[in-house]
């Protein structure tokens, strides 16, 4: 078994799931940090007993004996220092969503193309059991003709921060770029996209909201400037449609899990459930998928390569899988996200040409940023 050695930028929330989940994979050596202040990075590194730590990422990057780096920084850092990393030669995973914006994004996927390295974002939801038992019935047939997809995230009071938890980044445009969409939201976009085979987008109408009560203390220590309910309606090529609607805080019961309809057959994905007619009798079937699971796992090994994230990453790394496309699939995922934020801004519907034409980068450039003076050019570079 190939050892593989990670570094992780960054020393927040996300940055702790990330090694406890690399702490379960055999072979894997998280062996570099680089975080903010000295104090905080000591002791998330001591927690994680990591052995060598930075608070200039530039020292980092200069290791020869780093695989990858794990990049777990606020949404508007992710290009700046994704793109430094890839022109340093170090393999790229990068927390969701993949930038800030869709022009930042598509930097960073040309950069990964210039500079030949491995590309990966974390998108939760195109793994385990019920993203695995979708596409093999999608696959198959077993849906017919699919025509509408709906892409749905629910929390009832849930905002970060000003509702009790995480960092107060998370409400700040300057940090994050937006809300509930870019937080919650590319979870379960992306995992459409990825099922319906990432269709091309035509047009998009959409807006977002800010509109329930918050702690006044926390509103204003945190500036909270972003969205806590994002909804659109994407049509797509083929006559197919998606509608989005995603929640940080809303006076609603919970809303069904994201669904798939087709001529033949609809699936829920959470709880997996799936609908059709035999016989002209209307069935509603709930798999058994602990079950089905373990079977698959015991007769085909390798399917463990598709668990997590983090597990096919490492696959990946090792050669032992191909690279699912979380690039593209991310990058169409800020596509449909970055659509519904202009229709918002305009009052109107959008076109996918107008996306690209209109999407202005959110990255931090050359100013004060946790890292210092960071020096960000879109790709292609001069």
């Amino acid at each position: 078994m190939k050892e593989i050695n990670i570094a992780m930028i960054g020393t927040g929330v996300i940055a702790h799931q990330h090694v406890i989940r690399y702490q379960d994979i055999p072979g894997v050596n998280v062996i570099a940090a680089c975080g903010l202040t000295q104090g905080k990075l000591d002791q998330f590194s001591d927690k994680y007993n990591i052995p060598h730590r930075y608070t200039d990422f530039r020292e980092l990057l200069k290791r020869d004996d780093i695989d990858a780096v794990d990049i777990c920084l606020h949404n508007n850092l992710h290009a700046p220092i994704s793109i430094a990393a890839m022109a340093a030669g170090k393999n790229v995973y990068c927390e969701k969503p993949m930038a800030g914006s869709y022009t930042d994004a598509v930097a960073m996927k040309e950069a990964a193309e210039h500079f030949g390295v491995l590309f990966h974002i974390q998108l939760g939801r195109i793994y385990g059991g019920p993203a695995i038992a979708a596409k093999r019935m999608i696959d198959s047939g077993r849906l017919g003709k699919i025509y509408h997809a709906r892409s749905c995230g629910y929390r009832r009071r849930g905002r970060p921060f000003v509702d009790g938890y995480a960092e107060k980044e998370f409400d700040s445009a300057y940090w994050a770029g937006h809300g509930a969409l870019y937080d919650m939201g590319v979870y379960h976009i992306s995992q459409l996209l990825y099922l319906l085979g990432l269709p091309k987008v035509d047009r998009i109408s959409g807006t977002v909201y800010q509109e329930l009560a918050m702690d006044g203390k926390r509103r204003e220590e945190s500036g909270f400037n972003v969205e806590e309910l994002g909804v659109g309606f994407v049509k797509l090529e083929n006559n197919l449609t998606m509608d989005v609607i995603e929640s940080w805080a809303i006076h609603s019961p919970p809303f069904p899990g994201s669904l798939i309809c087709g001529s033949e057959g609809g699936i829920c994905m959470d709880p997996f459930t799936y609908c059709s007619s035999l016989a002209d009798v209307t069935l509603t079937s709930k798999p058994d998928m602990g079950a089905d699971e373990y079977r698959n796992h015991q007769l085909n090994p390798a399917l463990s390569n598709y668990d997590s994230s983090q597990r096919h990453w490492v696959a990946a790394l090792r050669g032992d899988a191909k690279l699912l496309p979380t690039a593209e699939i991310a990058l169409n995922t800020m596509f449909v996200s970055e659509g519904i934020f202009l229709s918002g801004k305009l009052g109107r519907e959008v076109t996918a040409e107008e996306i690209v034409e209109l999407s202005v980068s959110k990255a931090l450039k050359t100013q004060a940023t946790p890292f210092g003076e960071l020096e960000y050019r879109p790709f292609p570079f001069v």
